[in-house]
């Protein structure tokens, strides 16, 4: 999974927005308006707009990410931007991204209404299914993983959850997260909170994998 840019935490985001979509405990996939981000090279082009917004699926009830900070970008990206504003290793992922033949992607961040729990899709578009895949594993290898949870109806998912300390704040953080192929589409999901000492989080595996089953579902109806 992407972490977050250097000197942020992974998907560690705070921000202030108004609430999105439906019901208090369903999940929605509104198609969103793109937040300009402050860094020039995030910039959606209007073909990324269009071809991708819609796609990515979306908490209900959560708040959007602040409009003021790019790596808490709701609607499009390109390649250059994603290197630039949201990539924690930028060479690496450039060199990922060129292989996969990725120009374009879209991202959601969302936080509960308690600003505690944060939620992070992010799809990248490629040239082909057998560059998705290359691409889900060169991201995925980045990091370490050592405890999988199962995702119902997606056996194939890479999936990990972690307790960290927060390099930033020095909190606990834990982090689910999920990734997915379908079609020449990567999808990655992340949700993640943050604790003390004295109340540890607990990884949202559940959170997590309806999340990237939903992703799952909404991908398969479009590309059909």
């Amino acid at each position: 999974m992407r972490r977050a840019a250097p000197g942020v935490a992974a998907v560690l985001f705070a921000g202030l927005a108004a609430l999105t979509g439906c019901g208090s405990d369903a999940l929605t996939t509104p198609v969103e308006a793109a937040v300009p981000p402050t860094a020039k090279a995030a910039t959606p082009t209007p073909a990324a707009a269009n071809a991708l917004a819609g796609l990515a699926v979306a908490p209900s009830g959560f708040l959007k990410g602040s409009s003021d900070d790019p790596r808490q970008l709701n609607g499009p990206f390109t390649r250059q931007g994603f290197v630039d504003v949201l990539s924690a290793s930028p060479a690496k992922d450039l060199a990922l991204l060129l292989n996969a033949g990725c120009t374009d992607g879209y991202r959601t961040f969302r936080l509960s209404p308690d600003r505690r729990k944060r939620v992070t899709v992010q799809l990248f578009k490629t040239r082909s299914k057998a560059k998705a895949q290359d691409l889900q594993k060169g991201f995925w290898s980045q990091d370490e993983h050592g405890a999988p949870f199962a995702v119902p109806g997606l056996p194939g998912a890479l999936t990990d959850a972690r307790t960290e300390v927060d390099g930033v704040t020095g909190k606990f953080e834990a982090v689910a997260e999920a990734s997915i192929t379908v079609g020449a589409m990567v999808a990655e999901v992340t949700v993640s909170q943050t604790g003390t000492i004295d109340k540890p989080p607990t990884p949202d595996t559940k959170l997590a994998a309806t999340m990237i089953r939903l992703q799952q579902a909404r991908l398969t109806t479009n590309s059909g």
